[in-house]
């Protein structure tokens, strides 16, 4: 049976891979992520892999406890020091390590995931993820305090139809599980590609 912590590093794998085929003005380009370039997306993955034990509350700390500038300060002071090509750097990080491998991988997992989708739906690269990474991901984002999947779901039924995945009731939001999971995270992006009459009440919460 395949460990979190093993849908982790094969996430980070195909983030890699797609990373190693991009051109420098793709690695430039802006991402779905308000303010960071595919490149800054890229390494804001394994940049929190990078920080000791004492180092994390004191990132937190820096950060004031607010999460955008918390990544963006983790980001900018890892990135600095690397020097190597992003896909490389995130091949040699594929297997997850500190805060990241929290949860048994899961962290990992559903931050590699959606940060690449945010690269690749900005880039118009589309792919099929596989069902076991996407089913973790989904249970894992509903109680994930970084992300906003719990309170955007709140008081909705929701349901991929391609993989049976569903949650809750009241209002029924149905579409591809990428586009659920994109929707969900804040992506306004993905919200067309959903149906059902709980859909408004999805995008006007985004």
């Amino acid at each position: 049976m395949t460990s979190i912590k093993e849908l982790a590093a094969a996430e980070r794998d195909d983030l890699a891979i797609l990373l190693s085929g991009l051109s420098d003005v793709q690695l430039a380009a802006p991402s779905l992520c308000p303010g960071w370039s595919v490149r800054d997306v890229a390494v804001h993955v394994v940049s929190y892999d990078g920080l000791s034990v004492p180092s994390l509350p004191l990132a937190f700390i820096r950060g004031r406890f607010d999460v955008d500038r918390i990544n963006e300060m983790v980001l900018r002071s890892y990135d600095a020091v690397q020097g190597k090509g992003v896909a490389e750097l995130v091949a040699e990080r594929r297997s997850p390590r500190g805060l990241t491998a929290g949860f048994g991988g899961r962290i990992a997992l559903t931050d590699a995931m959606i940060h690449q989708q945010d690269i690749r739906r900005a880039l118009h690269v589309p792919r099929t993820i596989p069902s076991d990474r996407m089913i973790t991901v989904l249970d894992f984002a509903l109680r994930a305090p970084t992300i906003p999947v719990m309170k955007n779901a709140k008081g909705l039924h929701l349901v991929a139809r391609d993989i049976g995945w569903t949650h809750g009731s009241g209002a029924k939001v149905t579409g591809p599980s990428e586009a659920l999971l994109m929707a969900l995270a804040g992506r306004r992006e993905a919200i067309a590609e959903l149906d059902g009459p709980g859909v408004t009440a999805l995008a006007e919460r985004l």
